[in-house]
């Protein structure tokens, strides 16, 4: 999907910054362009899963890390890197979440064991920790808040959409032509190209006039709970919810968590400023940056199985039949900027959640074990293009209100809640899809497996209409 980005350079100067124009749709290409580097690498590894686990030894339980490395360390990260932003400087710290980036895929590529290769994927997570808010406070940061931001955000957006595909597409290709290795090495050449044009083309940053301390206890305790929290939620259905290390997990999460929050009450200078809270549309962004990825997030993972297990597709297969929910996601990116500039953010998060909830719900009949693609089509598109609308809105949300010296942790309070909506979604509907699959094997087991999948759907679709109460929270008027 082309996106025009020419009614962007209508805008004023950069703060700080005398280039106007061309430079402002560069600087919005590259950011975009990050967006995409993350997005990619959520899916690009997937399909190289298995020639992994070949080629390094892995056991059939140690695989999984190669994916929850990634996934608990940025989670655990997030909110600390978005203050990092904020206090040491967004153009640096996008900077050095690319390097992270670079190296980490570079020795990924290298690995010659499974705990190598882990370790590079866990800090792959933290590079993405570091990049996705330091990416986003950048936006909120350069772009006004208002219509100049909401088509910002809408082709930040559209972006991401696309990498989230192209990581299927590559994926299967590179593994099929270089082998496994190159899913990493194509993340050194994207990041390279990211950290030349970065130096050129993002402003620097502000001078800070004011000493403020990193508040380090602060960030111990938030980012080992918040990794601990994350761990149990990937890792519960896989280890047993009641297994120790998930009891023992759960319960160190709850006492960092809570000291985190005593640190923050008693601190001059807070990792978090607990005023934060007070920020109306900022609290119903987090809320709706959860429940999205714990509905619309977790659509991905169920069709994937539909499309694999039941209907026997091939990674490649599957990988070219996102391309349908992708476009659709890309384009409703568009539409939300355009709704919310003319309406309201509230509106546009009816609307979207409205317009995916029916769409969702369309894609039950197309999830039954006899059904064809084309049957899931129209819901596919329908849901992508709510889902689409809302992700753009909800940025918008978060981001409303909040001065330009808070946008970092700002963007790592609701990232965080997106990382961890993910998780909590994807576990209670994973656990209700499969609770009668056990035993079953051949044809039965393929209904069953179907029959969980509309079931989820159903539940996604409600999810997100309990989401409603959340966007009504914030303001109706027209901007």
């Amino acid at each position: 999907m082309e996106i025009d980005m020419s009614s962007l350079d209508q805008g004023a100067p950069f703060a700080g910054a005398t280039g106007v124009g061309a430079k402002r749709g560069a600087t919005l290409a590259l950011l975009a362009f990050a967006q995409l580097i993350i997005a990619l690498d959520l899916n690009i590894v997937f399909v190289a899963l298995p020639e992994i686990g070949d080629g390094l030894g892995f056991s059939g339980q140690t695989l999984q890390w190669v994916v929850s490395a990634y996934t608990v360390f940025t989670g655990g990260f997030l909110l600390f890197g978005g203050r990092a932003a904020d206090l040491i400087g967004q153009r640096r710290v996008f900077i050095f979440a690319l390097w992270l980036y670079a190296i980490s895929s570079l020795v990924g590529g290298l690995a010659w064991s499974p705990q190598v290769i882990i370790a590079a994927r866990a800090v792959q997570g933290i590079g993405a920790a570091f990049l996705f808010p330091a990416t986003l406070s950048l936006i909120n940061r350069l772009f006004a808040e208002g219509p100049e931001r909401n088509r910002a955000l809408a082709v930040w957006g559209g972006a991401g959409a696309s990498g989230l595909t192209l990581g299927s597409l590559a994926g299967g290709l590179l593994t099929s032509a270089f082998g496994w290795p190159s899913v990493f090495y194509v993340n050194v050449l994207l990041a390279g190209v990211a950290i030349v044009a970065a130096f050129a083309i993002i402003p620097r940053d502000g001078k800070r006039h004011e000493h403020r301390s990193f508040d380090l206890p602060g960030a111990l305790a938030v980012t080992t709970g918040a990794t601990l929290l994350v761990f149990t939620l990937v890792q519960g259905p896989e280890y047993g919810w009641w297994s120790t290390a998930i009891i023992a997990s759960t319960l160190l999460a709850v006492i960092f968590l809570t000291t985190f929050a005593v640190i923050e009450a008693r601190s001059a200078d807070p990792l978090m400023p607990l005023r934060l809270f007070h920020t109306r549309s900022l609290v119903a962004g987090m809320t709706i940056t959860f429940l999205y990825m714990g509905t619309f997030g977790a659509l991905p993972y169920f069709l994937t199985v539909l499309l694999q297990n039941v209907h026997g597709f091939t990674a490649l297969q599957t990988g070219l039949a996102f391309l349908v929910p992708s476009i659709a996601i890309a384009a409703g990116t568009q539409v939300g900027e355009r709704l919310a500039t003319r309406f309201s953010t509230r509106a546009t998060l009816v609307g979207g959640m409205v317009v995916g909830a029916i769409g969702t719900a369309l894609m039950v009949s197309g999830a039954d074990a006899d059904s064809f693609y084309l049957s899931l089509v129209p819901g596919l598109i329908i849901s992508g293009v709510g889902q689409g609308i809302v992700w753009t809105a909800m940025w918008i949300a978060a981001a409303s209100g909040v001065s330009h010296d808070e946008q970092g942790v700002a963007s790592g309070m609701a990232s965080t809640m997106l990382n961890v909506g993910n998780a909590i979604g994807m576990a209670v509907l994973i656990a209700i899809a499969n609770r009668h699959v056990g035993g079953l094997t051949g044809g039965a087991l393929k209904i069953a497996v179907a029959d969980g999948i509309q079931v989820a759907f159903w539940l996604a679709a409600a999810g997100i209409v309990f989401s409603l109460l959340a966007a009504m929270v914030l303001p109706g008027k027209p901007r």
